[in-house]
């Protein structure tokens, strides 16, 4: 039996005042990734990463005393300008999105054009309207998630600020 899904795309775009590699590095340097991508380096238990076509890359975060575990291959890697890369939570489904990283350099800095494809499994006997309702969730959900990750890794490279997760 193959699987019913969906699929939907976000789009984010945040300007850096940094020079590219720098934030290109943020996204390929694991004592960097450490710091902001999934938690914070205070939650964040590892992070490895080999930045190449076929590599590799993982972090594992402790929160509320439970292990989660992001994951992915690189698909793309072009310093300091674009990454892709799969990603994955294995915990919660073998469903694996896409993302693309593309830095663009300008007078200020950079601007980090963010995009997503998310993958959405259906689940039985679900009618047309849950499935919009899903996949408008994952979408909302995704966006949420990466807008507090993106205002830690802004302070991390701008500021050198270790991010602090806000209790929502």
């Amino acid at each position: 039996m193959t699987e019913q899904a969906s699929h939907t795309t976000l789009v984010m775009v945040r300007e850096f005042r940094v020079p590219a590699d720098k934030l290109f590095e943020a996204w390929t340097k694991p004592e960097m990734m450490r710091k902001w991508l999934m938690t914070t380096a205070d939650t964040n238990k590892s992070a490895k990463c080999e930045p190449h076509v076929g590599g590799t890359w993982e972090i594992i975060s402790i929160r509320e005393g439970k292990e989660y575990l992001a994951t992915g291959r690189y698909v793309e890697v072009e310093p300091p300008v674009k990454l892709v890369f799969t990603f994955k939570m294995p915990q919660f489904s073998d469903a694996e999105d896409t993302i693309t990283v593309e830095i663009k350099p300008n007078a200020q800095g950079c601007e980090m054009v963010f995009t997503q494809h998310i993958y959405v499994p259906h689940e039985d006997n679900w009618t047309e309207g849950d499935t919009l309702k899903a996949v408008q969730e994952f979408h909302d959900q995704s966006q949420h998630g990466w807008h507090y990750m993106f205002l830690g890794l802004k302070g991390l490279v701008e500021d050198g600020i270790t991010p602090v997760i806000p209790k929502s």
